[in-house]
C-alpha cells in the first residue's frame, strides 16, 4: 500500500492538474493499475489496524536520504533517478541487496515528493464560488448548568459570505474533522478549496518553502472528500480575512447571552439550521441575499461521497490491575475482566469507546475534558462483586464506591450483602452510581436499611409522577348528617348466646 503522501500526489496531479494515467504513472515510478486504483479510489476511512512487517528497505532509507538530500545542492540533471539510486546500492551492497528495483522507486519518489514538492499558492484577492476558509474562535458556554469555555469551528464562503460554526470542548483533530464532516452533510456538497491557518489537528511542522507535513486523518479526511487545501503564512491572519470577520459575526449573533445546553452534539444541528436562517440577509456589497450567493457557491462545489467518512483515533492501550486504561491523561474504566489486556480505544471528538483486541464493543463512555480526570462505569465491578460478596471488602473497587454504602455494607450479612449488591447494580444500570448513592443515603437517613425501602426511595427519585392537586366542592353540595354505628343490638345478642350457654 503507498503512503498517504504519494496517494495524494496521484490524485492531485489527475484530479487537479488533469495529467492522464499513464503520465502519472511515468513520473511518479507507480504501476498504471496502482495509479488508476488510486485516482478512482471514493472511500478514505482508515482500515483496521494489523501488524505490520518491517520494509526490508528500512536500513538503507538513510543513506537514499542522504543521497538525495545532496541532490538539493547539485543541478537537475546530475541529480539520483531512482535506477540510479538502485545501481549505488546494488554496487556498496552486492549480493546482500536483495530488494527490488521496484520498492526502491516507490521510496525514491515518495522522498523526491517531500524534497522536491511544489510550493504553496497564494490567496486570491477575488474569490470565486465553491471555496471555503477556516479557523477556531473561543467562548463560552453553559451545559448542564455546568459553565466550560469552549471552542467554536468556523467555516466561511468567501464569494457568497455564508457561514456556519460548531461547538466543541477543545480543537483536537477529532472535533475539527466532525466539524467540518458536519458541516459538508448539512450543505450536502464538499468545497471545492478549503483555505485555512497551521492547525495542529491539520499541521504537523511547517517545513521550508512553505511545504507542510500534514497529519495522517487529515490526509485520508482531504482524500475522502476530494477538496484542495491550501495553507495561509504563518502570522498572517489577514489572509483568511472573510472567515475572522465571521469569527466575530458567529460570536456576537449566536452567542450572546451566554448559550445554555444539556447535550452539545444536539445543539450543533440547532446552530446548523440557524446559520441558514441568518443566510436570509442582504449580502454587504452585492445586492443579493447571502442564501441566493450561496446557490451559486454550492454549484461551483464537490458532490458528497457517498460512503460516511468515520472521524476517530484508534489507540492501543493496556489495562492497569484494575481494568482501567488511560488516554489523553485522563482514566477510563473497561470491565474486571481485561485487567492488564490489551484493549483498543476509539475515540470521537464526543465519545470514547472501549474494544477489545479483535475490535469487539466494551464499554463506551463521554469524552472528558477541562478538569475531567476519570469516567467510571460501575455496572461490570458490581456485577462481578454480587457473585463473591465475601472477597467485595478487600477489592480495590470497594475503596472507590462512595462512602455511605462502603458503611451500609459494612453492616450487612451474606445473604443481604449478596442482595444489596444485586439491587445497587440494577439502580446503577437504569442511572448511575450517585443516583443510587442518594437512594442509600435518603433512606438510611430516615432510619431504614431494609432494600425494600431502598429501593422504593429510589423509584420515587426516579419516577416521580405529579402531586394529586386538592379536590374543592361546591357550594351546592347537600349537608350529610353523620352516621354513627349502634353495636347495642349485637351486645342483646351476645348476652343472650352467653346465657343460653351457661344453661
Amino acid at each position: 500500500m503507498l503512503a498517504m503522501d504519494q496517494i495524494y500526489n496521484i490524485r492531485f496531479q489527475a484530479i487537479r492538474k488533469g495529467k492522464s494515467l499513464r503520465s502519472i504513472a511515468r513520473d511518479t515510478g507507480h504501476d498504471f493499475a496502482t495509479v488508476k486504483k488510486y485516482v478512482n479510489k471514493e472511500d478514505f476511512n482508515e482500515v483496521k489496524q494489523r501488524r505490520q512487517r518491517e520494509s526490508k528497505l528500512e536500513p538503507y532509507k538513510y543513506l537514499i536520504d542522504e543521497w538525495l538530500q545532496e541532490d538539493l545542492k547539485a543541478k537537475p540533471k546530475q541529480r539520483h533517478t531512482a535506477q540510479r539510486v538502485y545501481d549505488r546500492l546494488k554496487e556498496k551492497f552486492g549480493e546482500e541487496f536483495e530488494i527490488s528495483s521496484r520498492t526502491v522507486r516507490s521510496y525514491v519518489a515518495q522522498k523526491k515528493s517531500e524534497l522536491f514538492g511544489q510550493k504553496e499558492g497564494y490567496l486570491p484577492l477575488e474569490h470565486p464560488p465553491g471555496e471555503a476558509q477556516v479557523d477556531f474562535g473561543q467562548a463560552e458556554f453553559i451545559e448542564n448548568g455546568v459553565k466550560i469555555t469552549g471552542h467554536y469551528l468556523n467555516v466561511s464562503f468567501p464569494y457568497s459570505n455564508g457561514g456556519y460554526t460548531q461547538v466543541f470542548k477543545s480543537e483536537n483533530q477529532e472535533s475539527f474533522l466532525t466539524g467540518l464532516k458536519n458541516i459538508f452533510e448539512h450543505i450536502g456538497c464538499v468545497p471545492d478549496r478549503i483555505w485555512l491557518d497551521n492547525l495542529s489537528a491539520a499541521v504537523v511542522t511547517i517545513k521550508k518553502h512553505g511545504e507542510r507535513d500534514l497529519t495522517e486523518m487529515f490526509k485520508r479526511f482531504a482524500l475522502h472528500y476530494g477538496f484542495e487545501c491550501n495553507f495561509c503564512n504563518p502570522n498572517s491572519g489577514h489572509e483568511k480575512g472573510s472567515v475572522e470577520s465571521k469569527v466575530g459575526y458567529h460570536r456576537r449573533n449566536f452567542f450572546v447571552p451566554i448559550p445554555e445546553f444539556k447535550d452539545m452534539a444536539e445543539y450543533n444541528k440547532n446552530l446548523l439550521e440557524l446559520a441558514d436562517i441568518k443566510m436570509n440577509r442582504q449580502h454587504y456589497k452585492k445586492k443579493q441575499t447571502i442564501a441566493e450567493l450561496f446557490l451559486e457557491d454550492k454549484k461551483a462545489m464537490l458532490k458528497l461521497p457517498e460512503k460516511e467518512f468515520e472521524v476517530y483515533k484508534l489507540e492501543k492501550a493496556k489495562a492497569d490491575n484494575y481494568g482501567k486504561v488511560k488516554f489523553d491523561n485522563r482514566i477510563y474504566s473497561t470491565s474486571p475482566e481485561y485487567a492488564g489486556k490489551q484493549v483498543w480505544i476509539k475515540a470521537s471528538a464526543f465519545d470514547i469507546v472501549i474494544l477489545d483486541q479483535d475490535y469487539r464493543y466494551i464499554e463506551k463512555h463521554k469524552r472528558l475534558y477541562g478538569e475531567q480526570k476519570e469516567s467510571m462505569k460501575w455496572l461490570p465491578y458490581l456485577k462481578l462483586m454480587a457473585k463473591r460478596p465475601t472477597a467485595l471488602k478487600y477489592s480495590g473497587f470497594f475503596k472507590e464506591l462512595p462512602q455511605t454504602i462502603q458503611d451500609y455494607f459494612e453492616r450487612c450479612e451474606y445473604q443481604q450483602k449478596k442482595a444489596a449488591l444485586q439491587v445497587l447494580s440494577k439502580m446503577v444500570a437504569l442511572t448511575d452510581i450517585h443516583t443510587a448513592t442518594k437512594a442509600f443515603e435518603t433512606t438510611i437517613k430516615h432510619g431504614l436499611t431494609d432494600l425494600d425501602s431502598i429501593w422504593a426511595t429510589f423509584y420515587t427519585m426516579t419516577n416521580q409522577s405529579p402531586a394529586a392537586s386538592e379536590i374543592k366542592l361546591g357550594d351546592k353540595i347537600p349537608d350529610i348528617t353523620p352516621y354513627s354505628v349502634d353495636n347495642s343490638s349485637y351486645d342483646c345478642l351476645l348476652k343472650g348466646g352467653d346465657a343460653g350457654w351457661k344453661n
